[in-house]
């Protein structure tokens, strides 16, 4: 399954110009566009009535052509537009519309209404008066849809430019765009529909698409399957959360090290109360180790420094989360292994990498380069960036996630995967995958011990 791409506005530009060096008419490409956006929305709407709202530049072009095929299909179509249209396809695609053209401020509603004003490439937010209109008329229609992208998003970092309405379909073209799964803007797509109109994409970055995974085979056996360490501290509950996420991950073993005494949990998995750092540092040193998870429940006294430092010179493959980014705040390029999982929210990112410019793209990218890491950056907009660059950002999961110990189950997916794959970048794609499928699976207000139950039927989806 080849996954969906997702371009910045310079790279969608750099994928149609080519296309247009290779011969392609970039009108005829216009009319592939609005006829595939058209499709999408007689699919939903049939025949009920539409107003599209056509801007200046392309993204208006790709409404005159929309507004003529629907009508062509029966749907009674008007068309309201901010002005003259001022690119060359923009112009014949206007043209080849006979119908009248409404004044923006003096369109009225209509069951459907298609927003073709601004797509891609928008820098800064619409005028109020324009903004204002574009929320009322989306409020009074029965369905609404946003063509690429909503006017007033900022393509490649989701930002709010002016203010935008809810849309209930937002129509990508060609390929999805940051914004579409980057907060805020994201909540604002409703349901996000791509429309291929035949470009050659890249694919460094794309949609978190469903996994592919494989059941154990017949010579399987719990090491061959993947033996996962998770140090603990002296809060156990998040580490136990963890080494339970590991185990129901589909590794073969998980082991716990803590610092005081465990608590009960699956008796599947060995406990290991550890005090003494040099006693840690030799159970680390088992080869069998595919994979150790650090940081949930690990504290930051009481040895927690010389608990970590033990997990990362163990030379074993490995996933840091939770207490463990704290205390390597502004160390990452230094003291991080090469080739680690690093799954840090929002604070612990900007704790471990400091206030880095651009995007949450742009900055899990270079998070990852300066750790030689994967990182997942958490959030409603996850994004697993690797540090050869790609990027893969998953769409927004369940709220109900937002609830202490789910991030302790993420890290315990991501190190049991890591055992499982030994590719770091595919096992936190799965991961945070598995995770969101979890979640979904879980309903709502659940808390995360209720992830754990709902991981075998996760994972039993994608065999």
């Amino acid at each position: 399954m080849v996954p969906d791409p997702i371009l910045t506005a310079e790279a969608m530009r750099a994928a149609e110009q080519a296309a247009f060096d290779a011969g392609v008419d970039p009108y005829a490409l216009m009319e592939r566009a609005g006829a595939a956006a058209a499709q999408i929305i007689w699919r939903a709407g049939h025949r009920r009535d539409a107003l599209i709202l056509c801007g200046p530049g392309n993204n208006g072009g790709d409404g005159f052509v929309i507004a003529r095929i629907l009508r062509e299909l029966g749907v009674p179509v008007r068309v309201s537009s901010l002005g003259d249209s001022r690119t060359a396809s923009a112009q014949r695609a206007r043209a080849l519309w006979d119908g009248p053209v409404e004044a923006l401020a003096d369109a009225a509603p209509a069951a459907q209404l298609v927003d073709a004003l601004f797509g891609t490439g928008l820098t800064r937010g619409l005028d109020a008066a324009v903004a204002d209109r574009l929320g009322e008329l989306v409020a009074h229609a029965n369905h609404s849809y946003a063509i690429d992208l909503p006017s007033g998003v900022g393509t490649d970092d989701g930002r709010l430019l002016s203010a935008v309405p809810k849309f209930d379909v937002t129509i990508a073209l060609g390929a999805f765009k940051p914004a579409h799964l980057l907060q805020p803007a994201a909540s604002l797509m409703g349901k996000l529909v791509r429309a291929d109109i035949g470009l050659a994409m890249p694919q460094d970055m794309h949609m978190l698409a469903p996994p592919q995974l494989r059941a154990p085979d017949a010579a399987a056996h719990k090491y061959s399957r993947g033996l996962v360490g998770v140090v603990g501290g002296l809060m156990p509950g998040a580490a136990a959360l963890a080494a339970a996420a590991a185990a129901h991950s589909g590794a073969g073993m998980v082991r716990r090290y803590d610092a005081s005494p465990c608590e009960a949990g699956p008796h599947a998995i060995v406990h290991q109360q550890v005090e003494d750092e040099a006693v840690l540092s030799d159970a680390l040193s088992d080869p069998r180790l595919a994979a150790v998870l650090v940081g949930p429940g690990l504290g930051r006294e009481d040895g927690a420094q010389a608990r970590l430092d033990a997990a990362l010179a163990c030379g074993r493959p490995l996933v840091l989360d939770a207490d463990a980014l704290t205390l390597l705040a502004g160390r990452a390029a230094t003291h991080v292994p090469a080739g680690s999982i690093l799954t840090p929210h929002e604070g612990e990112f900007v704790r471990l990498f400091g206030d880095l410019p651009g995007s949450k793209i742009d900055r899990a990218l270079a998070g990852a380069r300066m750790a030689s890491s994967v990182v997942v950056y958490k959030g409603a907009d996850s994004v697993i960036a690797a540090p050869d660059g790609r990027v893969a950002v998953a769409r927004s999961a369940s709220t109900w996630l937002s609830t202490a110990g789910t991030g302790d189950v993420l890290a315990g997916l991501a190190a049991g995967r890591l055992a499982v794959t030994g590719d770091p970048f595919r096992a936190a794609c799965e991961a945070v995958w598995l995770h969101g499928e979890a979640a979904r699976r879980a309903g709502p207000a659940f808390v995360a011990d209720d992830l754990l139950a709902a991981l075998p039927a996760a994972i039993g989806s994608r065999l």
